[in-house]
This record gives structure tokens, sequence and C-alpha cells, in this order.
């Protein structure tokens, strides 16, 4: 006599394989578990564990003997620059620090100090709204630690002295890193897929019973999507500068040099696609590749945010990122009117990294 079926084991059994099977996909775990917890950690920094940051200096005259500018030096969260006038006037022009804090005796008990802040029309209004913040805290900490009842002993002066400054707009932040978030999706997902389909469908193969050499293969694919890529940097730019007034300092000198940094940038992009194509034993297994070079950067290369918004330990890694350097040097030469030549540390470290990653891809690249 058979034993009864059981439809229970066998629902059982299914389901234990089916939960096997998505354990051992790689793109199931880590657009399922993966992904979801770096947003979370990424935002949670931003959010109830970052801290903000902002870079400040004080003026040559400035009142350094007194409780409020020491307190002042106690926050994490001021960057203290130490500059000469002239120094301090080009960063305030540029909009690299927020304001000059000048702290002055008044000669009275109560307030014993006013604080005049200097800034400019290129700096963030929100950056300067935090610091008023952060300053009347810093005043209302002291007050409460020295007297009782509390006379305050320091008042912020609500005329802020603004030079002039290219007027800082949200497109200036957001479009570089709109474009680096473009060309470095273009670059490793567009290649990864394109080669490893060239290859699997063994149109590579084919390629091979013609008299082309294999560099020329590469060099062709390469080059089309290069020039996809750039017309794209035309549009992102077009559109940004008439539709909503993206800073080109210097007009098409300026164009132009974003448009090489570009290439520039792609070129090395293009060498991670190369690696994922070459890495990758399935098409499913491409995106977790892809995503593994992309989405660090995408969060913590100053694309969506500042690399300030996250705490000090966590700086040094989005430092490293070869996007970070596209995006400083992008709006450096957009905003600040910087030529190609100055942002050459940038430069080199891209270059650095087009080293590493197309030695990487030689070794990694498969033609069958």
């Amino acid at each position: 006599m058979q034993p009864q079926y059981s439809q229970l084991k066998a629902m059982l059994a299914i389901s234990k394989a089916s939960l096997r099977a998505v354990f051992r996909s790689p793109s199931s775990v880590v657009f399922s578990i993966g992904f979801p917890l770096i947003f979370i950690l990424v935002f949670g920094f931003i959010g109830g564990g970052g801290k903000v940051s902002l870079s400040v200096a004080f003026d040559a005259q400035s009142d350094t003997i007194n409780p409020v500018y020491a307190a002042m030096k106690q926050v994490p969260g001021l960057n203290i620059r130490t500059k000469t006038p002239q120094a301090l006037q080009e960063d305030l022009e540029k909009g690299r620090i927020t304001a000059v804090i000048n702290i002055r005796r008044t000669g009275q008990r109560n307030p014993a100090y006013i604080i005049d802040l200097k800034s400019s029309e290129a700096v963030n209004p929100q950056n300067l709204q935090v610091l008023q913040s952060i300053l009347g805290a810093i005043i209302s900490g002291v007050d409460k630690s020295m007297f009782d009842p509390a006379p305050t002993i320091a008042t912020i002066n609500k005329d802020i002295v603004k030079i002039p400054g290219r007027v800082y707009r949200t497109i200036d932040f957001i479009l570089p890193g709109q474009l680096g978030f473009s060309l470095l999706s273009a670059g490793v997902f567009g290649v990864a897929f394109l080669f490893f389909n060239l290859r699997q469908q063994l149109v590579l193969k084919r390629f091979y019973a013609t008299p082309i050499r294999r560099a020329y293969i590469v060099l062709g694919e390469a080059l089309s999507r290069v020039t996809f890529q750039m017309i794209t940097s035309i549009i992102i730019i077009g559109v940004g500068h008439f539709a909503f007034k993206f800073t080109l300092v210097h007009g098409w000198i300026t164009f132009l040099e974003i448009m090489f940094l570009s290439f520039y940038a792609l070129i090395l992009f293009m060498g991670f696609g190369f690696i994922v194509s070459g890495l990758a034993k399935n098409e499913s297994t491409i995106p977790p590749f892809a995503n593994l070079i992309t989405l660090p950067q995408f969060l913590l290369a100053g694309t969506f945010f500042s690399i300030e918004s996250f705490p000090s330990w966590l700086q040094p890694i989005c430092k490293v990122l070869p996007l970070t350097h596209f995006n400083n040097a992008m709006r450096n030469i957009a905003f600040e009117g910087a030529s190609l030549w100055s942002c050459w540390q940038e430069l080199a470290i891209l270059g650095a990294w087009i080293v590493v990653v197309y030695a990487v891809a030689v070794k990694t690249f498969k033609w069958e």
C-alpha cells in the first residue's frame, strides 16, 4: 500500500527549493538586502547620526579673548579656516566658506559682544541660516554657564554684510552630480552589457573571421559609446544652462573644458564596464557587480549632497572615489571659474584610477 501523498510536504519542499534559489541569486540578495541597508546607513548618517559641517573664518580684528570665541573653537561642525585677508575674500566670493566672523566688544555688560557676519551672494543661503542657528546655540550655552539670571553675553548682528559674488543656485550643485551620475552609469552598465552580449551571441567570434584586429573592435564599440554620451552631456549642460541658469563662468571656454573633463572621466568609467563584463558569468550577475561599483559613488561622491554631510570618519573614504574628484573639478570649473590646469590634482587622481582600472580590465576581459 502506497503512502498517502502529502500536500503539505510538497508545499514545504517547493518553498525550501525556492528559498535556496533566492539566496543563490546574487541579484536577489543585493537588490533585496544590500541596497536597502546601504540607503538606510547613508541617510541615517545624514539625519540623526550625521553632523553639520560648515567652513568659517575669523576676521583679523576679531576679539579672541572671550568665552564665545572659545566655545566656537570647540564646536566640531565649524571648520575654522586661517588664511590671509585676500585669500578669505576670494573664498567668500566663490562660496568656499560660509562667512567671516568678527566678534567685537561693546564696552557694556549686556551684551558684552556683538557678532558681525560677512558673507557672499555665492554662499548657499541655507548654510548661512544654519550658521546663525549654531551661533545662537553657542551664545545660549555660554549665557547659562555664566549668568543667573541670564543676560546675554553677545548678540548676532542681523545686518549681514554680503559682498558681491556669483549667485549660488541649487542647479550649480546638482547638475555636475547628475552629469557624473549619467557618465558613470553609461560607462559601467552600457559597456558591461554591450560586450557581454556580444560575447554571448558570438558576435565577437564572427568578427574574428574578418581582417579587423581585436583592438579596433574594442575601439569601434567604445567610440560609439563615447559619441552618444558626449551628445548626452551637451543636452544635460544645455538644458541646465538655458532653462535653469546653470553657471558657465567663461561661456564657451568653460563649456569646452567641461566636455574634455567629461570625456576624460568617461574613459575611466568605461574601464569599470570592461571589468564587469569580464567578471560576469551570466547576464543576471552584471547588475550586482555594476552596482557594487556605481552605488557607493552615487551616494558618497557628492552626487546628490555634499560629502561634508557625512561623519568625519567617512569623508576620507568619499575622497578616494573617482566620481568625487570629477564632481569637484566640474563644480570648480563651472561655478568658480577654475581652469583645467588648476584642477590638476583631480585630473591626476582620475589618471591614476585609469591606469589601475585598465590594468585590471586587461587581466579580466574575455573575448569568448
